[in-house]
């Protein structure tokens, strides 16, 4: 198993990018709850999609076998955290949400994808 700060890595649970990935759902999760009604099936909707996979594929990924399954699921998760960032330029460039929100979003984003880049790392 891989060690993430010293400690042993037993549930997908433990792994720091999940951690910091769940938080951002959290986020999601609230940010959307004030969208329009017109958009909870729409933008919101798709979000919520997006930001659960990114927490989704890293629990699969942790549990396939081959190095290049788990990259695969992990390279998903940063795909699907990339498309978040590009509904979130949609959801500020309609004023869903003010500047303010949209950055602290964005380094949360950041933060979720450098973990993941450091998980690939360590695998390749």
């Amino acid at each position: 198993m891989i060690e993430e700060n010293k400690q042993k890595i037993k549930s997908f649970t433990d792994l720091n990018a999940w951690k910091e990935g769940h938080c951002l759902v959290l986020l999601i999760y609230k940010l959307i709850s004030s969208f329009p009604q017109e958009e909870k099936f729409a933008l919101a909707d798709q979000m919520r999609r997006c930001v659960t996979s990114v927490t989704s594929n890293i629990a699969e990924g942790f549990s396939r076998q081959s190095k290049k399954e788990k990259l695969q699921f992990y390279s998903i998760s940063k795909g699907s955290l990339t498309e978040l960032q590009n509904q979130l330029i949609i959801a500020r460039d309609v004023r869903y949400i003010s500047e303010v929100t949209f950055g602290e979003t964005i380094e949360k984003i950041t933060a979720v994808g450098r973990l993941l880049t450091g998980l690939i790392q360590y695998l390749r």
